[in-house]
């Protein structure tokens, strides 16, 4: 061991000692994901309640701002967006209408459709924690140089590539 050893090292070494016939390389990189993981979501869940956001809501808002102006989705397009099912996006539609960041009309191409779009306090709400969030993941990256932070994008895309691709 040696003093920049982490806790994945640590645990590697123990695996290795107990159960020598396994190969238990792979905990050397996924271990470490998981942690940071757990690292981002706590980043993530705290730069969203300090702009009084959920994470879903989060999920909606910045749905709609990627979108472009006027930041204005059907429904189809926001389950699309977030993965969630209809009744799902109805209720978080609701409920972001009653907190004033986002409002209903009625599609004009569509007499039976409706459009969602974020109101000015929604864009001002999902600038903000977007900014925010931003900030947290800068500091979670901040031990790798740039250069370092895209080499390992690079490779984490090609890992997750399998997984992305449509069926």
């Amino acid at each position: 061991m040696t003093p920049q050893d982490d806790e994945v090292d640590r645990l590697v070494a123990a695996w290795r000692i107990e159960r020598p016939d396994l190969d238990v390389e792979p905990l050397q990189v996924l271990s470490r994901v998981s942690r940071l993981a757990k690292h981002l979501d706590r980043a993530r869940r705290a730069a969203f309640a300090e702009h009084d956001l959920e994470p879903w809501e989060f999920d909606v808002l910045t749905a709609l701002r990627r979108a472009g102006k006027p930041y204005e989705l059907s429904p189809g397009a926001l389950l699309r967006a977030t993965l969630v099912t209809s009744g799902t996006m109805t209720n978080r539609i609701d409920r972001l209408a009653q907190a004033g960041l986002v409002r209903r009309r009625p599609d004009p191409e569509d007499r039976r459709g409706v459009l969602v779009s974020l109101t000015d306090t929604g864009v001002a709400g999902v600038d903000a924690a977007f900014a925010d969030l931003l900030r947290r993941e800068r500091d979670l990256l901040s031990g790798l140089q740039p250069a370092d932070q895209r080499s390992l994008a690079a490779l984490l895309r090609l890992l997750l590539a399998p997984f992305d691709s449509p069926q």
